[in-house]
Formats: C-alpha cells, structure tokens, sequence
C-alpha cells in the first residue's frame, strides 16, 4: 500500500497559502489584483524572515519576482497589444460586416458561421478581442430584427473559449501550462502539436452550441430598458414674476429639488457667471441645465421661467431636440482604466462625452437611472446607458476602456488594417514554423505596429491588463514555493494515495475534473500553474508520459463555461445578454461534461492509457 510522508512546514504553510489565495480569487469585493499582490509579498517576505534550505541550496525571497520575466508572461502581454492592434486599425471590421449580411438572410446558418469563425479566430487571438468584435453585432442583429439576443451570446462567447484550447498561443492559460511543463523539463509543445485532440471535441461542442444551447435558454431582456428618456439640454429665462429672483442660486434649487444641475448662469449677451452657490438671480438670467424634456418643463414651472432651446421658446412649434446624438448601450471591458474607479470620479462626459442614463450590473441589481451612483464604482462587465453624438461613439469603439453594444457604429475603413492582420500572420506563421519562440515573434509584432503606426503608446499600454500580469506573476511564485519546498510532490502523492488501484485512464479523467471545477471558482491561470506541477508529479509516480497529464491541467483549466465569474469574457456576455448566473449552469455544465468526457477520452485513446 502506498504511504503518504508529511510535508515539511515550509511546505503545509505554502499548501496554507495556496487555500487562501484560491479563496480570495472567489472575494468579488477583493479585486484579483490586489490579492495576487498579497500574495507575492508574503512570500518573499515569509521565506526571507524564515528561509527555506533544500540540498546545500536556500530559496532566494527574491526568485519570487522572477515571473515579470517570465517568457509566459513576456508572451501574454505582446499578444495583448498585437490584439489591440487589430481592435484599433479595425482590421477584423471586414469578417463583423460579412456575418452581419449573413445574418439578414440565414439567422440559423449565421449562426453556424459565428460560431466557427469565432472557434477558429480564438485558437490564434486572445478570445477577448473576439467577442468584443462578436458583441456588438449580434446584439444589433437582435435589436433589428426584434428578437433577443440571450441565443446567440452564450453559443458565441463558450466557441471562442473551445477554440482558444486548440494552440499554445489560444489563451494566456496554455501558454503558461506549455512554459511551467518545459521549465521542469517536459519536451515543449509547439504550436498545433495539441489542436487534434480540440478539433475532435469542438465539432462536438459546435453542433450542441449552434442546435441545443439557444433552445435550452429562455428569452431574455437587454439589461437596461431602451425607454429610458432622452437628456436635453435647454436654458430658463427668469421673467421679472418669477419667485426666485433675488434669492441665491443654492436656495432656488432648494425650492426645486437637489436633482437639477446648474450648467452655467448667462448673464447678458456673451456673459456667463459661474454657478457658485452664493450667486444671486436677477431678471433675464439664463439658467442653462440638462435633463429629460419632463424634468425640464417642471424646472421652468417652478422657477417662473421660459424654456428656451436654439434662442427659441420651447413650444409645439420648435419642441427640443437632440439632433445628431444616440443612445447607446456600453460596457467596461476588462482592460479598462475605469475599473475599480467611482463613477463620480470617471469624468464620463468630461473625458469620454458620454452623458450616463441609467446603470445596470449583473449581481442581481435593479436597473437604475443615473442620480445617486457616484459613489458606485465601475466594474468589467457593467453596462450604462448613455447618450453621445455618433462621431464620439465612433470614436470609443475604438478605445479599450468600452465596449460599444448596440451595434449601430460603423467604423471607417482603416487603412493599416492589413498591416495589423500582415503582423499577427507573422507572429503565428514564425512561432509555428519554429523560425522564433512565440514570446520573440509577439515582440517583433508589437514593435511592427508600433514603428508603422497602427499603434501609439498609449494605446499599447492600455491593452495591457494588471490584473492578469499580477495573477500570472503570483501564480508561478505559488508554483515555484510548491515546487521548491516539496509541496507539489506531496500532493501528486497524495493524490495518486487517492486513486490507488485506479487505471490510469480514471487517474487522467479525475484530475481534468478536478481542474474543471476549480477553474469555475478561481482564476483558471492560477489553477493552470499549481496543478502543471502536480501532474507532472503523478505522472512521474504513475510511471506513465507527461503529455497526456499535463494536457488533462491545461484543458481542465480551459473548462471555464459553468459560472460567469470563471472567465472575463462571461462576464461581458452575462450583461449584455441579460443572462441569470442559472443560464451559465444550465448551458455551461452539460458542455463541461461533454468537453470533459470527449477530450479525456481522445488523449486516453493517443496514449495507450
């Protein structure tokens, strides 16, 4: 009978770490950032007030850092900026208009084809700029066409993840199980050398996405009332009857209500007076505000003024008008620089031109109009309503901080879009040809578009996400403690102790399982790195290849469809579909299953387990 040996302290306070670390991934009111980094510091700080030697060797605190120079990490964030710089030049704008034709004839084959362009885009782009594309036309399809859009979301957003397995570059997850694996000696992957296994799967997946998925949804609603007014803007004139003349301006709006928001004071021809509290309102001041056509009429009224809008009185003849600005529907993305920010302090018309309606965010939360939400801060996947002109809208659809998503912007032509696709072929082409590692070919890319202009530094910057370079970093100093202080050994022992006297091919399907759910609770790139090691470890006990183990962790860690919080972009498809976190179960597990079944049983059937 096998025996387990205790761990060393060093070791069970790290196992310690790792439990609370998965635990704080699962806090939403605890930004993953922000535990990642707990995590890095206590590390180095634990191991330098209580080193750890092994074999004449002590563990440097310092080895902790050395994941910034990760060449996983190196290649995530270049391929985040290559992303970007398909987003920016609008280089996949040709394949968003030629589904959205589809769309018009065939809403069943477009489907089809969304979903197998969406697979096939993933497998060589990081799948957030996928859906990103993907969001708006669909969703502009629905509004349309009159129909929602809860069919079509789900299937799209679960394709690009089964897609994103398919290579070593598909998600930041493979790219950092293929390096963990080389790090500790394994034969590194390449390129496709794993896409048989996903292609078998995903023409399973595919058909249950495009026939079975949409019909096991209910209908859902967008998540924000499209009947929500419209903000005019408009001035009140004081007639020489009207009670608040002579008062000042802090105690006319007490006599309104503490809801109207005074612009400016125009005071004569070409003067203008700051609204400061203490103002006193004389005759024939313009009091310029901004607020829905009822509001407005009900300000005047109280205040004994007229309306006016364009130096016209606002009567049936010349009623106000918003000529020339939409209401639109955004989320923040993942990448945005908003996150975490109250939305008193975003400046979203300041900064952005964008003028906030209502606010909806998924946990369950009442839609609610904008009055009252300063204090509220924005977070990926929260979606306003807001109003703008159509050349701001235009303009935001290219930024990283929103995603626009009623689909009705355009965006021009851009004439670097075929450098920007010309680089990512590039970058694909000299890592699958072996010409250069993928971390030095996504280098050469971002230096390509940053020399011929389709990217400026700001924007390079801005694809960057510090949420999942910290996760990264903090994951492989977790899987470096494990590794060093012999935690991961103790527990591939640990779990083969489990499955003693279990075929090899129930010891493979129980720790892509394992993985499976783990990657529903916690970041999958935390779950990808500490269970690299561990597979790794009841191979080697098992006496049995390394391949087939350590596919079962990165496949397992990929199997991110059955909560929204499993995935960043399940987040952005739960609010812009009005999904319930029961839809993600309802559709997300029965394909775990099916994925976890159908990839378990390939690599049994490869490897002669």
């Amino acid at each position: 009978m096998l025996e387990v040996a205790l761990p060393n302290m060093h070791a069970l306070a790290v196992m310690v770490m790792v439990v609370i670390a998965l635990a704080l991934f699962t806090r939403e009111s605890i930004p993953m950032e922000t535990t990642s980094l707990v995590v890095l510091v206590m590390l180095a700080i634990g191991f330098q007030i209580f080193p750890y030697e092994s074999d004449g060797h002590v563990l440097d605190p310092a080895d902790f850092f050395a994941g910034f120079g990760n060449r996983a990490l190196i290649a995530v964030s270049a391929l985040m900026i290559v992303g970007q710089g398909l987003i920016s030049t609008g280089a996949l704008e040709p394949v968003g208009r030629l589904l959205a034709r589809l769309w018009r004839r065939s809403p069943s084959l477009s489907l089809l084809m969304t979903i197998l362009m969406t697979g096939f885009l993933s497998a060589f782009i990081n799948n957030t700029p996928i859906v990103v594309l993907m969001l708006p036309i669909l969703i502009g399809v629905a509004v349309k066409t009159g129909s929602s859009s809860s069919g079509s979301l789900m299937s799209m957003g679960f394709a690009s993840i089964v897609g994103g397995m398919a290579t070593t570059i598909g998600t930041s997850t493979n790219l950092l199980v293929v390096n963990v694996a080389a790090d500790m000696g394994m034969n590194r992957f390449s390129m496709f050398d794993f896409a048989g296994p996903v292609m078998i799967t995903g023409s399973v997946a595919v058909i249950y996405l495009w026939l079975i998925a949409p019909r096991i949804l209910p209908k859902r609603l967008p998540p924000i009332n499209r009947g929500v007014s419209r903000v005019y803007t408009a001035q009140i004139k004081l007639s020489t009857n009207s009670p608040v003349v002579g008062q000042t301006l802090s105690d006319a709006i007490a006599r309104i209500g503490e809801t109207m928001k005074v612009e400016t004071i125009q005071r004569g021809k070409g003067v203008f007076i700051n609204p400061l509290p203490d103002v006193k309102l004389r005759v024939g001041d313009r009091i310029t505000t901004s607020n829905t056509q009822q509001k407005l009429r009900e300000y005047a009224r109280l205040m004994g003024g007229t309306l006016y809008a364009d130096d016209h009185v606002v009567d049936e003849s010349h009623p106000l008008s918003t000529y020339g600005t939409q209401i639109a529907e955004v989320a923040i993305t993942p990448a945005s620089r908003l996150n975490g920010v109250r939305i008193g302090a975003a400046g979203l018309l300041s900064r952005f031109g964008l003028r906030l309606l209502a606010f909806n965010r998924f946990e369950g939360m009442e839609e609610r109009e904008s009055p009252g939400l300063d204090d509220t801060r924005l977070r990926s996947g929260d979606v306003l309503l807001v109003q703008s002109s159509l050349e701001n809208l235009g303009e935001l659809k290219q930024s990283s901080d929103f995603l626009i998503l009623d689909g009705s912007i355009n965006l021009p032509r851009a004439r670097k879009a075929p450098i920007a696709l010309a680089v990512i072929f590039m970058v694909v082409a000299l890592a699958a040809l072996k010409v250069m590692p993928i971390e030095v070919s996504a280098t050469l890319g971002c230096l390509v578009l940053i020399l011929t202009g389709c990217l400026n530094w700001k924007d390079a910057m801005n694809a960057l996400s510090t949420q999942v370079i910290l996760i990264i970093v903090s994951s492989l100093a977790l899987g470096l403690a494990l590794l060093r202080t012999g935690g991961a050994d103790y527990l591939a022992n640990l779990f083969v102790y489990i499955t003693f006297g279990a075929p090899p091919a129930v010891v493979l399907m129980s720790l892509m399982l394992m993985m499976g759910v783990l990657t529903n609770v916690v970041s999958n790139n935390a779950a990808a790195v500490i269970g690299t090691p561990i597979a790794i470890g009841i191979a080697q006990r098992l006496g049995l290849p390394l391949e087939p183990f350590v596919l079962a962790v990165l496949f397992g860690a990929n199997l991110s469809f059955s909560t929204p919080m499993a995935y960043q972009t399940n987040v952005l498809i739960m609010n812009a579909g009005g999904y319930k976190f029961g839809d993600f179960v309802r559709v997300g597990v029965p394909l775990t299953l099916i994925t976890w079944l159908l990839l378990s049983g390939v690599l049994i059937w490869a490897y002669g387990l």
